[in-house]
């Protein structure tokens, strides 16, 4: 009987319980052992697994987080490392593994690949939507909608108050949460790292908003777009142009809860096919969703490639906010 290993590392994004429990009792019902990595990477250096079965993901798709845990290994980024948790998979003869993760967890199971012969596969776990060769990843969906609904509840305080409030949401070195948030929340404004906002124009526009009456305005902020982030921000506007806001941090709150139906979905649609890429022999590859269809792009490109903003969307939200 084949074996085939589980993890998950890095951020936890909601849909992760989801993608487990589909590669779980899709292996279990083509006759393939799945095997639970616990705590990531750390779990591989340290052999710390568990035999799965259909009964262990029970009740679990509707729950946020990730069963199997999570961490970060600073040790994994060795080459002493990584033969650790190669020894531990030849150990356990597992002939496949499936890596759910961001960047920087789907960039280790390609090291990972340089020296172990099994098969792995990737599956993009991660609310930011950094990977290229999937539209979304598993918790993005999750991730904007929890950010939307803190945004709705800003809204009434903005503007019962009239005033102007920056709300930096999450999404690593993308704006993807942050545009999608902007539109959808109705914000005036949106500052991206792909799109640099000068400091002065979005000043100006603010400003021009309250000379024309404009009571309130909302600020989507990615966390991306600058070092100091929404805090720095407000900061430069209260110093250089007087005006006064409050900073809303939404943080890890977008990485928990329940995930909605398109996450549960999703995460279940890639799972499954991660089990058919592995049956099939397929390895070095992210299983992911482009325009309604299932796809494997190899993991050096889903980590690579600059994965592009919507532009429309982005050149019709001054008209939107105006």
């Amino acid at each position: 009987m084949k074996r085939l290993a589980i993890l998950t590392s890095g951020g936890d994004a909601p849909g992760m319980n989801a993608a487990i429990r589909a590669a779980v009792r899709l292996a279990s019902s083509r006759g393939i052992e799945p095997i639970g990595v616990m705590h990531g990477y750390q779990g591989l250096l340290n052999d710390d697994t568990v035999v799965l079965n259909p009964r262990s993901v029970s009740n679990t798709v509707q729950r946020g987080g990730t069963i199997l845990k999570t961490s970060r290994c600073s040790e994994f980024e060795s080459e002493a490392g990584r033969e650790r948790a190669k020894k531990t998979l030849e150990r356990r003869n597992i002939d496949g593994l499936i890596v759910i993760g961001g960047n920087g967890t789907l960039t280790g199971a390609i090291e990972l690949g340089r020296i172990w012969r099994g098969q792995i596969i990737g599956l993009p776990g991660t609310i930011d939507n950094d990977l290229a060769g999937s539209d979304f990843t598993i918790g993005y969906d999750t991730a904007v909608t929890t950010a939307l609904y803190g945004i709705d509840r800003i809204r009434d305080t903005a503007e019962s108050h009239e005033r102007v409030f920056l709300i930096e949401v999450m999404g690593r070195h993308a704006g993807f949460i942050a545009l999608d948030v902007a539109i959808a929340g109705g914000a005036e404004e949106v500052l991206l790292p792909e799109v640099k906002t000068g400091f002065n124009e979005l000043a100006d526009r603010l400003m021009a908003g309250i000379a024309r009456g404009k009571g309130s305005s909302i600020v989507i902020v990615a966390e991306g777009y600058d070092s100091g982030g929404a805090e720095a921000v407000a900061e430069r506007l209260r110093s250089q142009r007087g005006l006064e806001s409050r900073v809303l941090v939404l943080g890890h709150l977008q990485r928990g809860g329940s995930p909605t139906a398109a996450d549960r979905l999703l995460g279940t649609e890639l799972g499954a096919y991660a089990v058919d890429l592995f049956i099939g022999g397929t390895t070095g590859v992210m299983a992911g969703k482009v325009n309604g269809r299932l796809v494997a792009t190899p993991l050096v490109e889903a980590v690579s490639l600059k994965k592009p903003l919507n532009r429309y969307m982005l050149s019709i939200m001054d008209a939107l906010a105006s």
